[in-house]
């Protein structure tokens, strides 16, 4: 059932075909990709507690993606504070050089810190 007072979130075939990479993709963070998740589901129709349940996921998380998407879309404006010193490449690299080179068992903070120097 959708809840009335929600707005529609429609999505243009761009950011659908863009949210279903983030959402697929194993070397995507996992942070960019419960929200990509998030937003496609919203796209249903569903109410925000449907698609918390459905994505086992909190229900102020889906509000705050939902209301996120319908103000800026994709694109993400730079939080408070300091700015960040990498790029999203940069820690995409690290993650996924972490995920690929470590071996199981022995991911560590330093040992990600190490691989993103050298």
């Amino acid at each position: 059932m959708g809840d009335n007072r929600l707005e529609t979130l429609a999505l243009s075939e761009a950011e659908q075909l863009t949210l279903q990479g983030w959402a697929r993709l194993r070397t995507t963070a996992q942070g960019l990709a419960k929200r990509a998740r998030i937003v496609l589901t919203c796209a249903r129709g569903l109410s925000n507690t449907a698609v918390a349940a459905r994505l086992d996921t909190d229900l102020g998380t889906v509000a705050r993606w939902r209301t996120r998407f319908l103000l800026d879309g994709l694109s993400d404006e730079p939080g408070p504070g300091v700015p960040r010193t990498i790029t999203d490449a940069q820690v995409e690299e690290v993650v996924v050089r972490t995920l690929e080179e470590v071996p199981e068992g022995h991911r560590t903070t330093r040992g990600a810190e190490a691989l993103s120097k050298g």
